[in-house]
């Protein structure tokens, strides 16, 4: 067993899929396999299983992931103590999906880490970007992407979002729970606020005023009273205990996560136990 194949069974465990996992890590779907084939023949064990789903890990899978997850995270730690580099993040995020992971994973890196610098900065996906290029920031963690070709996109998975606002507790229909209501937005040029233009479109629906607040605990505060309605991750919805909420129709329920870098740009052990050791996988 060697840190390679230990990383590949972990990243096809947590990504449900050879191809997703292979693109990852750079490596080729036949590879992939060849790896778990090879970890499945150490253990003489059957550690996946197809399924509608992708792939699932068996009980003896879930078991190795636990213990092969544990190892990595010594070993991304072992690399951040032997480096020599500054200890020094630059990171930018998008509040509204990446809030509580970034959180939990500056936790830790602080708790092992006293003399951690981080320079941190929120906005858009455009704005990260942007940041990005102007050498600002070394990581961002985003939702959707502009394809610049001076940047790099490694994709971490999906997000899951619903409209949040006090009309859907009432039972109502989306049409007439959407028609004619306030829009809470962080920003006028957020991914959310482009999604609800293109859903009011589709139903074609009469929107009414937009209000643009900036900070995400204010846009939950507003929708609660009634003040309209927004577009937000499911996840921050079940943090916050919210019950009116609704799902959006399939073609705009879901948004790709993506880590983004500068073409080129090769990170740190301090980034790559940041990144590794955090729940953005």
């Amino acid at each position: 067993m060697d840190i390679d194949n230990m990383k590949a069974f972990v990243s096809v465990a947590e990504l449900k899929s050879l191809s997703a996992a292979a693109v990852k890590l750079n490596h080729l779907q036949s590879n992939m396999t060849a790896k778990i084939k090879k970890i499945e023949a150490h253990y003489g064990q059957q550690l996946f299983i197809r399924s509608a789903k992708g792939m699932e890990l068996t009980s003896e899978g879930r078991k190795l992931y636990r213990q092969y997850k544990k190892m990595l995270v010594l070993w991304e730690e072992t690399e951040l103590d032997m480096s020599d580099r500054e200890m020094k993040l630059r990171i930018g995020t998008m509040q509204s999906v990446f809030g509580k992971e970034l959180t939990d994973a500056l936790t830790r890196l602080y708790e092992n880490h006293a003399d951690l610098s981080v320079t941190l900065k929120t906005g858009t996906t455009q704005s990260m970007e942007h940041e990005l290029l102007q050498g600002n920031i070394d990581l961002a963690f985003t939702i959707g992407r502009t394809d610049s070709p001076q940047l790099s996109y490694k994709k971490l998975g999906t997000e899951e979002m619903v409209l949040i606002g006090k009309k859907f507790a009432d039972g109502q229909s989306l049409e007439c729970a959407l028609h004619g209501e306030n829009w809470i937005i962080l920003t006028r040029d957020c991914l959310y606020a482009a999604i609800l233009e293109r859903l009011y479109a589709e139903l074609g629906l009469e929107k009414g005023e937009s209000t643009e607040v900036g900070i995400l605990d204010t846009l939950l505060q507003l929708t609660s009273l009634g003040m309209g309605i927004s577009l937000i991750s499911k996840n921050i919805v079940m943090q916050h205990g919210f019950s009116a909420f609704a799902q959006l129709p399939e073609p705009f329920r879901y948004v790709d996560k993506y880590l983004v870098t500068r073409a080129g740009y090769e990170m740190s052990p301090l980034e790559k136990s940041f990144v590794e050791t955090s729940h953005f996988l």
